[in-house]
């Protein structure tokens, strides 16, 4: 009986070790050397631009991708001072960003942080402008139309999941236009002629 007993608690210490490695090997995987920072990015097409920003949004690293399919890239983040930082992968339509921490030499990736951001849509069509934007966080977005270098137009669209907006452009005024888009703390601009 007292065998019986003793590999109950060897099995049950067992299970509590196993429990307690397999609830730490997140943290593991979470946290490295910042040396050797992994970072993968699924469908990648020739072309993309990877950057790497810090909180304020200065970019520190950018690189334009020469390859397709699944991007794996090793970052030695080991000079940069502690603080927020972001890799984000700029597609055709949209942003993949992955937020992660830098910590007394080691980078920690925040958990559930990975997002992507739809970038807006800017057509013209002879004295039209048409801007569409989808975004699932409704964040406001900031329109500003110039002409010549002068600002004609400036909106702020709140709080909308999908933003569709057409802009009549003087078809007698022939020359230079911008259309300058703000939305989730990024500028996007087109520029056209009429």
């Amino acid at each position: 009986m007292k065998t019986i007993k003793q590999n109950v608690l060897v099995v049950a210490l067992m299970l509590v070790t196993l429990c307690n490695y397999a609830n730490n090997e997140k943290d593991f995987n979470n946290i490295v050397n910042a040396k050797n920072v992994k970072v993968v990015f699924e469908d990648v097409k020739k072309g993309q631009q990877l950057t790497v920003n810090d909180e304020n949004g200065v970019e520190l690293h950018s690189e334009l991708l020469t390859k397709e399919g699944e991007l794996t890239k090793v970052f030695d983040l080991s000079s940069l001072n502690d603080g927020l930082y972001t890799i984000e992968l700029n597609k055709e339509f949209l942003v993949v960003i992955k937020y992660l921490e830098v910590k007394d030499n080691k980078v920690i990736f925040i958990d559930n942080s990975e997002q992507v951001i739809f970038k807006p849509l800017i057509k013209n069509e002879d004295d039209l402008v048409l801007i569409s934007k989808l975004d699932f966080n409704e964040n406001p977005l900031k329109v500003t139309l110039f002409f010549e270098g002068d600002m004609i137009l400036s909106e702020t669209i709140k709080s909308e999941l999908i933003i569709n907006r057409v802009y009549k452009l003087n078809k007698e005024l022939k020359g230079n236009y911008t259309v300058v888009v703000n939305s989730n703390g990024k500028s996007y601009s087109s520029f056209f002629k009429i």
